[in-house]
């Protein structure tokens, strides 16, 4: 597969990622030898840069990748991002909370670490803005990781334009991850343009909408009682049936190309620009190998335009998520 680069410090990943967190929670239930398989298959297929964070489970995730990689020997195969920043509690599933203390960064690294089985993590990501906590003491914890070998590049996520530059000014950053796709495009306005004017790669996370842009979700029914998208506001009522419109459209769009509608979305983000680097997210070998097919698709300038007419910024019905104070964040004046 081959290789962009993201920002402009020397990290070189896959022109396509992948998101590990539904091997362990939030899209039904785990199945471990089926997750081996598909990171089996991503290696196979040169999706080398492997996405997690140390809240999915909490923790098992990590911990599924560390087993993976003593079992297989192959951690300098692997770009390796992981993320610090929610915090969780095991006697209150429901509980979210933030943390940038710098403190709290540098247990968390050093416990992710242990999980992994790994020396170094290849690019680490504030995962949410504490919005108590200036980014720049966040930062300079994270910049004292790099100095010590424990990390190699940073990233925020879902962070605010002008904490992005904060950030930035703070330690050099490497990615910013947000949620971009065909029906989440509001990063466009300003996360965007204030990362390529400071020369930080983008990393769009769920690029299919959360399944919704593969064109197989039909019914509100779809969901199991386990699954976390049963809930969002994208998913239920008069949204689910308005976005439906919208992605019949695309599916139809894709049909007419030979492709799936999924490939035809995430062909789409990739031709956004060589320096966004999507990672889909998939515990199953199949739909990995379908993602992966995207890598080579190139969309003319008329499809391009037909998909901004089909969904142009804000066309999506409902909020991305029930809790919209969770995105964007903006962090306090040092």
């Amino acid at each position: 597969m081959e290789q962009r680069s993201l920002g402009t410090q020397g990290l070189e990943v896959s022109a396509q990622g992948l998101g590990c967190m539904g091997m362990s929670e939030f899209y039904g239930e785990a199945d471990d030898a089926t997750s081996i398989a598909t990171l089996d298959r991503a290696r196979d297929l040169g999706v080398t840069f492997w996405d997690t964070a140390d809240v999915y489970g909490p923790h098992t995730n990590e911990q599924l990748l560390g087993r993976y990689f003593a079992a297989n020997r192959c951690r300098d195969e692997i770009q390796l991002a992981t993320k610090f920043g929610i915090e969780r509690k095991l006697d209150d599933p429901d509980y979210r909370g933030l943390n940038g203390r710098p403190d709290y960064v540098r247990a968390c690294c050093d416990a992710s670490l242990t999980r992994l089985g790994v020396d170094v993590i290849d690019l680490y990501y504030v995962h949410r803005v504490d919005p108590t906590i200036a980014i720049e003491e966040t930062l300079g914890a994270m910049g004292e990781l790099v100095h010590a070998g424990k990390v190699r590049f940073l990233g925020v996520s879902e962070a605010a334009p002008a904490t992005i530059e904060r950030a930035h000014d703070a330690h050099p950053l490497t990615a910013v991850q947000s949620e971009w796709s065909l029906w989440s495009r509001e990063i466009e306005r300003e996360v965007v343009p204030t990362a390529r004017r400071l020369g930080i790669g983008i990393v769009p996370y769920s690029p299919l909408g959360r399944g919704f842009l593969t064109g197989q979700i039909q019914s509100e029914d779809d969901f199991g009682d386990d699954d976390f998208r049963k809930g969002m506001p994208r998913f239920t009522g008069e949204n689910f049936t308005r976005n439906l419109k919208l992605v019949g459209a695309v599916k139809a769009m894709a049909g007419e190309r030979g492709v799936t509608a999924g490939q035809l979305a995430l062909a789409w983000l990739a031709s956004q620009g060589l320096d966004v680097v999507a990672i889909p997210g998939t515990k199953r070998p199949t739909y990995l190998e379908e993602n992966a097919g995207a890598v080579g698709i190139e969309l003319t300038a008329a499809e391009l335009e037909a998909l901004d007419e089909i969904l142009p910024v804000g066309a999506a019905a409902g909020d991305r998520y029930p809790d919209m104070r969770f995105v964007n964040i903006e962090s306090p004046s040092a």
